[in-house]
């Protein structure tokens, strides 16, 4: 059955990608600014898509050669989460805000396109995200089952691209609001405990 595995990677994605961080921020301030949206939005999309399914792939290909290793995805895969779900309840505390409301001046299409592949490319953490930990999610769900859960998680970071790059417009005061982004991590750090918990249940027997 895939419909599980594929919900499960929606919800793993959306909690994953909705968080505040360095490509969200650029999308949303030319998303306000409708500068280059279009462009902005392709690249975020087609980029998590592609680091998905090599952290989808790459895990298949070792659980071939190493069966075992399912136990060490969902062990490392929950720990993963837990430290992300902690992060996100401490952001859920703080009183920080996404500025994007203040940014000025508007980009060239080949600055966006450069800042918008820098930020996915060159950021560490969307290696993290991604690759490692939704390919060791992925692998948990078995060999039919992480490609629905691929599926699950790339339709989700599309989704998030698009409504923030498309959205932020019409949403201006909504995500320049602490209190809004706060929610938002709460949501994110529940989420991530839920799967945590149920990626460690059938190891712990």
């Amino acid at each position: 059955m895939t419909l599980l595995p594929f919900v499960s990677g929606l919800a793993t994605g959306l909690s994953l990608i909705i968080a505040i961080g360095a490509q969200n921020a650029f999308l949303l301030r030319q998303g306000i600014r409708k500068d280059h949206v279009g462009a902005t939005v392709l690249i975020c999309v087609l980029s998590d898509a592609v680091l998905i399914l090599a952290g989808v792939a790459g895990f298949g290909a070792l659980l071939a050669v190493a069966p075992w290793f399912i136990s060490v995805a969902r062990i490392g895969g929950a720990g993963f989460l837990l430290v992300y779900a902690l992060f996100a309840a401490k952001r859920a505390f703080s009183s920080s805000a996404l500025e994007a409301t203040t940014m000025s001046g508007k980009t060239t299409a080949h600055t966006a396109v450069l800042t918008a592949l820098a930020l996915t490319w060159l950021n560490p953490h969307v290696y993290l995200d991604t690759v490692i930990l939704l390919g060791s999610v992925a692998a948990a769900q078995g060999d039919i089952g992480r490609w629905a859960f691929g599926a699950g998680a790339i339709l989700a970071s599309t989704f998030w691209f698009v409504c923030l790059g498309f959205g932020a417009r019409y949403l201006r005061g909504f995500f320049a609001s602490p209190k809004s982004w706060r929610f938002l991590d709460a949501v994110v750090a529940a989420l991530m405990l839920a799967l945590a918990l149920s990626l460690l249940l059938p190891v712990l027997g």
